[in-house]
């Protein structure tokens, strides 16, 4: 059985804003499919007019909330997950709080007085999901809050710990105190590419937390852009994933496994210099809802089964359940009991 607190995660908690739009919606505000990128000046008018123009399903989101939340979804066991992250004393705030207890998740939220709830826009083309981040109080997470006595105990409690990449961007040194305590006291720690933008703008921090990940996540076209940032001259996915599972390491006693997904196309895992390829259950086109959290859930449900000491082989296949579950509704949702045998 798992125990309470088992598995913790930290990260940017953003309310979702989703809408099925159209390619000129995409055009006007210069975003890409499939993408995900934070929000400039020229995105802040997009908000309201996805609000007012667009049939828009609110939906507590955030990368590391999502995997965390399907992670729990799959276990079934209260309280075995906790998660940080800054919101804002506000209407999204409150409903966060009552979306993440509901998902039966421990959440300590840094509460931000000043400053709004962070929220997302997911735009919808086709199935396909771009994603465009207004931080807002998720950018105001600051490493005093997880030292706080109360929260520092959902770290010693925690025997496993996933940080989406995202959380570079906002507080590295809450990463890398965690990433070494994870070290010191032989636990799992987990981190994810997340986004191109990521391994291109914060390249340094990511360098330096690296060491201490025991799994590395990541998507096809965010493992060659980390190759092309390190000049590895190497598109081909299962190199890179082994690459990146040969990164030096700050602790010996896990050897590090990479996991690379890549849509449709198989899922590459990286260990010991030796790649291993699963097959993706292909969903027929006419039942995908939109792919957004698909790769947050694949993650939730590989950490499920890890957790539970499964070996890979089960880790990824109850990922790639989850993957399929989310992708059939609308959001990083899902029916009330998993199905997984």
């Amino acid at each position: 059985m798992v125990s309470e607190g088992t598995l913790l995660g930290m990260g940017n908690p953003l309310l979702d804003i989703s809408a099925v739009v159209d390619e000129d919606f995409l055009k006007k505000y210069d975003i890409t499919s499939n993408n995900a990128i934070l929000a400039e000046d020229k995105h802040k008018p997009m908000y309201q007019e996805l609000a007012e123009k667009y049939n828009v399903e609110y939906i507590a989101g955030g990368a590391t909330q999502n995997s965390i939340k399907v992670a729990q979804w799959m276990l079934q066991v209260p309280g075995a997950t906790s998660y940080m992250g800054g919101i804002g004393k506000d209407k999204f705030g409150e409903e966060m709080k009552k979306n993440s207890k509901l998902a039966g998740v421990n959440v300590h939220y840094y509460e931000d007085e000043t400053t709004p709830t962070g929220t997302c826009a997911v735009c919808i083309v086709g199935g396909e999901r771009s994603l465009v981040a207004n931080l807002a109080a998720a950018n105001c997470y600051k490493s005093d809050h997880l030292k706080r006595p109360e929260n520092w105990a959902l770290v010693e409690k925690a025997k496993y710990i996933y940080i989406a990449g995202f959380f570079l961007t906002v507080s590295p040194d809450s990463i890398q105190l965690v990433a070494e305590h994870s070290a010191a006291n032989n636990k799992i720690f987990s981190m994810n590419l997340s986004a191109p933008f990521i391994c291109e703008f914060f390249r340094d921090v990511q360098e330096k937390a690296l060491p201490y990940t025991d799994f590395v996540f990541g998507n096809e076209t965010e493992a060659r852009t980390f190759s092309k940032v390190h000049g590895w001259e190497t598109d081909n996915v299962e190199e890179i994933a082994v690459k990146i599972s040969q990164w030096p390491k700050a602790s010996g006693t896990h050897k590090r496994i990479t996991v690379i997904t890549q849509g449709a196309d198989p899922i590459c895992v990286a260990e010991d210099g030796k790649v291993k390829k699963f097959p993706v259950k292909l969903l027929p086109k006419e039942k995908l809802v939109d792919t957004n959290g698909a790769g947050d859930a694949f993650v939730g449900g590989f950490l499920s089964q890890l957790v539970q000491e499964k070996p890979i082989e089960e880790c990824v296949r109850a990922g790639c359940y989850a993957a399929n579950v989310i992708i059939q509704r609308s959001g990083c949702t899902y029916p009330e009991k998993p199905d997984f045998h």
